[in-house]
């Protein structure tokens, strides 16, 4: 079988069917499979997967187990040569399969490839291309100082401001919406880190396929359409909890930051204020929301 989709689902019916009625189309020309894997979602996810997408394999967890936790399980039942993370809020064009599995296949050293990825409105989302977040790039990022120079490399090596949107070439991190694995390469380095929640993942993953030598590509010749945020606005206040949790979490893992020098401290204070800010906006929106 050449490639297996994993999607994990919570709360989002409506994205899920039009990202399902994709994938369909897409899938028409390749040996496939789907799964699902639904979060002890509670707007009948299951009921109308069952009844509208038969021809998927749903996984109904009876609590939410977090994003990792939930690829892994479709991961270890997957049959695919490579393994496709795509969010439930995301549309893919009729071809992206066929042309991310031909040009994995002509890059024997690829283990991950992602696409160009642009939101509701069209518009290129940076995060389609990410460099490994470094304790400078991390603090140009945290600090906002990559806006000063959005195509430097130096300042902007988070979202790779220098590499065009549009030329394919090898990167440092996927973006977890749409993340193509080699699954011979998971098979040696291990499946997602069961310890991110919902955010961090991709980066954690992208990582390790490094580490062990391979190369992870940005592939822009398709793209998909990411309704960016849906499966967490109703939640916001955790999702952005869980995304500072697991900013600390790499940092602390793979770039010494838990140490006790002057330069780790910044970080993590970085890291805390940009959660605060985050947490103190979204509380004075919802305050607006409500009047």
């Amino acid at each position: 079988m050449n490639l297996s989709v994993i999607i994990v689902n919570y709360n989002v019916v409506h994205e899920l069917a039009q990202c399902l009625e994709s994938v369909r189309t897409a899938l028409q020309n390749i040996d496939g499979e789907v799964f699902i894997i639904d979060n002890n979602s509670s707007d009948n996810s299951c009921e109308f997967i069952r009844d509208k997408f038969p021809w998927a394999t749903l996984i109904a967890n009876n609590e939410n187990v977090g994003f990792a936790k939930a690829n892994n399980q479709a991961i270890r039942l997957a049959s695919g040569e490579y393994i496709l993370l795509l969010n439930p809020d995301t549309i893919v064009e009729s071809d992206s399969f066929t042309k991310m599995l031909a040009f994995m296949d002509a890059h024997p050293d690829g283990g991950g490839l992602g696409v160009k990825m642009l939101n509701g409105n069209g518009k290129f989302l940076p995060e389609s291309k990410r460099g490994i977040p470094t304790p400078f790039t991390a603090f140009c990022k945290l600090f906002g100082l990559w806006r000063l120079a959005p195509k430097s490399d130096k300042l902007n090596h988070y979202y790779l401001g220098a590499l065009p949107n549009d030329k394919t070439a090898e990167i440092e991190i996927l973006a977890g919406a749409c993340m193509l694995i080699r699954k011979s390469v998971l098979d040696t380095i291990g499946l997602l880190d069961e310890r991110y929640f919902l955010y961090g993942e991709d980066v954690d993953i992208s990582y390790r396929i490094l580490q062990a030598g391979y190369k992870n590509y940005y592939f822009p010749e398709t793209h998909i359409t990411h309704f960016k945020g849906r499966s967490t606005q109703k939640y916001k206040h955790k999702s952005i909890i869980a995304f500072y949790q697991s900013m600390e979490i790499f940092s602390d893992q793979y770039m010494g930051t838990n140490r006790h020098t002057p330069w780790a401290l910044l970080i993590k204070c970085g890291i805390y204020i940009r959660a605060g800010f985050a947490l103190i906006g979204y509380h004075i929106h919802k305050s607006f929301s409500k009047s």
